[in-house]
């Protein structure tokens, strides 16, 4: 028998870790987002760790900016921003404030709430790809830069909330180049820094980074 989903809101504690060990730790845990039309429960199964000024891939790699400002922050906040005019992503801050390092959630399953996630992505061929890839995964959960600086860690009520869930077992994790970085930060020999659960098929897709040309 499998067991249910343990659903004990994570500490800060569980955030206030390096974050190499933080991001395959979330593998199976439960992000809730909670809505005017019910709770959207998601079962993270693929993310990234950024590990601030060690890190070229990372936001926060040459200091704090108006942008980044929450992954300087305390732990167990979520970090959202903006990108390429169209999409939100979200990430969790991690380690000692100040640190700005952070895992960007890429992507899980909707256990919970798939009615409201579907009105969110109607261009989703199936409930598998609801939440797969960052963008979408935003999308299915109603989080854009309103949310930036949430604690997902805060008792009481609270619009996003890590749970404990299931954490995935090391021989079910595999690691990887990150997806769409470019530079020494792609360098999966380097930074092998994606995390997915082996064969989820909410998993989003490996993609190289493809530098954008301007319009001329």
């Amino acid at each position: 028998m499998i067991a249910p989903p343990d659903r004990t809101p994570l500490p800060r504690e569980f955030f206030d870790r390096p974050v190499l060990d933080v991001a395959p730790d979330l593998l199976g845990r439960i992000l809730v987002r909670t809505t005017p039309d019910g709770p959207i429960a998601v079962r993270l199964t693929e993310v990234e760790a950024y590990d601030g000024p060690n890190d070229p891939g990372s936001h926060a790699y040459r200091g704090p900016t108006a942008r980044n400002e929450v992954m300087f922050g305390p732990p167990g906040h979520v970090y959202v921003y903006f990108t390429y005019g169209m999409w939100h992503c979200m990430n969790l801050v991690c380690g000692p404030e100040g640190r700005a390092s952070a895992v960007l959630l890429r992507a899980g399953e909707v256990i919970e709430g798939v009615e409201p996630a579907r009105k969110r992505r109607l261009s989703a061929r199936s409930d598998k790809e609801l939440a797969k890839g960052p963008a979408r995964l935003a999308t299915a959960l109603d989080v854009d830069r309103a949310l930036n600086g949430t604690d997902a860690c805060a008792s009481g009520a609270t619009p996003l909330r890590m749970l404990a869930g299931v954490p995935v077992g090391s021989d079910q994790v595999r690691s990887g180049p990150r997806t769409g970085v470019a530079g020494e930060g792609g360098n999966g020999d380097v930074h092998p820094w994606r995390f997915w659960v082996a064969n989820d098929p909410t998993v989003s897709p490996y993609r190289v980074h493809v530098p954008r040309r301007r319009s001329s």
